[in-house]
């Protein structure tokens, strides 16, 4: 499990086919000794098996077609900048959020922007178009991950979304290096995904006063 406070960022060596899928291999040297073969890596959101390479810096992860797939793992070049998480320990502090690491779909940046002209200290507005799918699992001053990254849903008006950006964020992840039309994974929160499912099995009937009263409300 992650929380999706980034720790770090990464540099794509390198993405090659395999007769699997694919071989991504990053450039993490604010990670090396820090996990071993087999640990779990969040890598821009995206939850991936650390496999040791030649150089201790640098780590390597197996893609599956799935992957490719889902995620914008597919679109990446080398020299990207890639957000990198490890998982939480138990009984550790959860200043954000839980992530599963389980990306739900892509969206698209659709814009960026300072809130002040002074952009070593503004804060930033981040739009994003998202598919329709998640209509139903975003909420305004929900939680939502973006590319791995813990952030609130400051507005919503779908397909769109706007998320608030403070300064630290925005130097401390790989959102400095998006432009209109990045695409981005995105998970939604775990517990409105179960509430969305919920709805849809009950066919939105669930919410009635003898189920409040059942569940000790």
């Amino acid at each position: 499990m992650f929380t999706g406070l980034i720790e770090t960022t990464g540099t794509v060596v390198s993405l090659t086919p395999t007769s699997g899928a694919a071989r991504l291999v990053l450039a993490a040297p604010a990670l090396a000794g820090r996990w071993r073969t087999g640990d779990s890596i969040a890598v821009n959101g995206v939850c991936l098996t650390a496999i040791p390479v030649a150089d201790p810096d640098q780590f390597a992860a197996d893609l599956a077609s799935e992957t490719l797939e889902r995620t914008t793992l597919d679109s990446l070049a080398a020299g990207a900048t890639v957000n990198l998480e490890l998982p939480t320990p138990a009984g550790s502090p959860l200043g954000g959020h839980v992530v599963q690491g389980h990306v739900d779909a892509t969206g698209t940046v659709v814009s960026l922007l300072p809130l002040q002209r002074d952009l070593d200290s503004t804060d930033w507005r981040l739009t994003l178009e998202l598919p329709q799918q998640l209509s139903q699992q975003i909420i305004s001053q929900g939680s939502i991950t973006i590319d791995g990254i813990s952030l609130t849903v400051a507005r919503v008006d779908f397909p769109r979304i706007e998320i608030a950006i403070i300064p630290h964020t925005y130097k401390s992840t790989n959102l400095h290096t998006l432009a209109p039309g990045s695409p981005v994974n995105i998970e939604t929160d775990v517990l409105a995904k179960y509430a969305a499912a919920q709805r849809s099995a009950s066919q939105g009937d669930w919410l009635t006063p003898a189920y409040l009263l059942a569940n000790g409300y």
